[in-house]
Order: C-alpha cells, then sequence, then structure tokens
C-alpha cells in the first residue's frame, strides 16, 4: 500500500498534467470498487473545472469548482495514468510498467478532460474508492475526521508526542502506524524511522526517554523529505509523470532486509524480522533498544 510519500509524489504529478483543466464526460467501466461508485454523484464533476489537488494522509482530494471535491484512496493496486493531447500515456504511480493489453481490462474509470487529454483510474485488486462530496461534508467525513497531524507539519512535535503517550501502554511501532497519531505513516517508513532513531519496534511508549521521542520525530520528518525527493519508494517501479522513477527503496536500511548485515557502522548483527501487529517488523538488536 503506498504511503505518505508515494501519495505525495502521485499528488505532484496530477498537479503538474491536469491543474485547471474541465472534466468534459466520465466513463465507468467497473465501478465496484471498495466502495460501489455512485454514478449519479460522480457525474456532478462534468463540466466542472479542477482547482487543486491535496493529499491528506494517504487520500487525494480533488477540488472542483461548486464546492464538488472527489476523495480517492488508491487501496493496494490503484493508480492513475495520464494521457496527454497527443495520446501518449504516462504514468503517475507505482508498482507496474505500461501494458496496453493488460492495464485495459483492469482501466475502471476514464476522465476526459479540456485540451484532449485523459485520466484513467486503474485498480487491479479494486481496494481503492473514489467518493463525491461536497466540501461542506469533508469536516465530517468518516476517512478524513479522525485523522492525526501530518508528520511533515509543525503540529507533530514534541509537546503533542509526549502528551498523547500519556497513560497508553502500546509498543512505539503500533503508535506510529495509527492515523489517529499521525497520519500518512505505513509499515516500511515506521520500520526506517525507528531503525534510524535506535528504537526496537516492540518497545513500549511509556519506556520511551524525552530524546528517543525526539529522534523518532527528527527522523521522521529527515526520512519522509528524503523519500519525496527521490520519487518515493518502489518496491516493484514507480515513475512520476516525468518519467523518474522512485529510488528511495535503493536507500532502505532497514525493511527487508532480513538476515543482512546491519549497516550500521562497526555493526555485525544480522537483522531481525518478527510479526508485530500483523506486519513485518525488521531491526537490528544489537542498534536498536
Amino acid at each position: 500500500m503506498p504511503e505518505l510519500p508515494e501519495v505525495e509524489v502521485v499528488k505532484r504529478s496530477l498537479v503538474n498534467k491536469t491543474l485547471n483543466l474541465i472534466v468534459i464526460a466520465v466513463k465507468i467501466n467497473d465501478g465496484r470498487l471498495r466502495y460501489k461508485i455512485d454514478k449519479t454523484k460522480i457525474r456532478k464533476i462534468i463540466g466542472l473545472k479542477l482547482n487543486r489537488i491535496v493529499r491528506r494522509s494517504k487520500y487525494l482530494l480533488f477540488f472542483f469548482n461548486k464546492d464538488i471535491v472527489m476523495l480517492v484512496h488508491l487501496g493496494m493496486t490503484g493508480k492513475f495514468f495520464y494521457i496527454n493531447e497527443k495520446n501518449l500515456k504516462y504514468k503517475t504511480s507505482f508498482y507496474y510498467n505500461i501494458n496496453e493489453d493488460k492495464d485495459k481490462k483492469h482501466d475502471r474509470i476514464i476522465f476526459s478532460l479540456s485540451k484532449k487529454k485523459k485520466l484513467i483510474y486503474n485498480d487491479v485488486r479494486k481496494f481503492g474508492f473514489i467518493k463525491i462530496l461536497n466540501t461542506i461534508e469533508l469536516e465530517e467525513n468518516s476517512h478524513l475526521k479522525n485523522l492525526g497531524p501530518e508528520p511533515l507539519k509543525d503540529k507533530f512535535n514534541f509537546s503533542y508526542f509526549k502528551n498523547y503517550l500519556i497513560g497508553r501502554n502500546r509498543s512505539i511501532k503500533d503508535v506510529l502506524m495509527d492515523q489517529k497519531f499521525v497520519s500518512g505513516l505505513g509499515n516500511i517508513y515506521v520500520n526506517e524511522i525507528l531503525f534510524f532513531s535506535g528504537i526496537k519496534p516492540t518497545k513500549k511508549v511509556q519506556l520511551l526517554s524525552d530524546l528517543e521521542i525526539k529522534k523518532i520525530i527528527k527522523f521522521t520528518k529527515k526520512i519522509l523529505s528524503k523519500a519525496i525527493a527521490f520519487g518515493g519508494s518502489s518496491i516493484k517501479d514507480f515513475s512520476s509523470s516525468g518519467g523518474k522513477k522512485g529510488s528511495f527503496q535503493q536507500h532502505f536500511k532497514v525493511y527487508g532486509r532480513k538476515g543482512k548485515i546491519c549497516l550500521h557502522k562497526n555493526c555485525n548483527e544480522n537483522i531481525i524480522k518478527i510479526i508485530l501487529a500483523n506486519r513485518a517488523s525488521f531491526y537490528c538488536n544489537k542498534c536498536q533498544k
């Protein structure tokens, strides 16, 4: 599942290619996504101009005029293809190569845009979803209203972190994965953050020192920013609409490195893999305490 950096790169790709275009038509090939597409509602965007695109956590919000918003979650395999006025197809997402024969059967929705451009929502496993809302509904939307602060924003700071942990007896890995605490983090980046912070994923939050909390905040911001700069992680393949491949996976220090030597200087320990809360956790028993 894409995490914050990947979704942010997708957002930036789409902003560069689709902003200020008008929706000419919407063709629904298969509306049976995680939630069935409401055909009446999605046709409300026909004739509207796309004013801006925002990422909130792992969600994309497309803001049109007349106070209409399209909320998108990419699920496991959701992706957008962009087709320009010359009918050239570009990737804006991850985990795939363009393959016309295979892609077409998974093209769920086709948005025809002004200036002879198109945006295609493609989803192999159909765990993603698209919903049409009025802007007034966003504040109480069930997907958005309980999200914690964005990790790259100032609100995700020591005071917030410290106060949140009061009275809690959970592992730090579990807390960082909780979208109510901080939004957008997922398994890959939490493993990396804890490795750089020198903290085991199983450590209980009430045992964290102030210095450890500060390290987690510092490396959360640093690693996410670096991942965005590298174009997002690509376990299989990622490319932005400009053709730049995501390459942060080449910089993983711990994720997916079970049995390999720790990359910290002067450490000869092997990386350990455990299952914590049904998710794979990777850590160095020597470097992480």
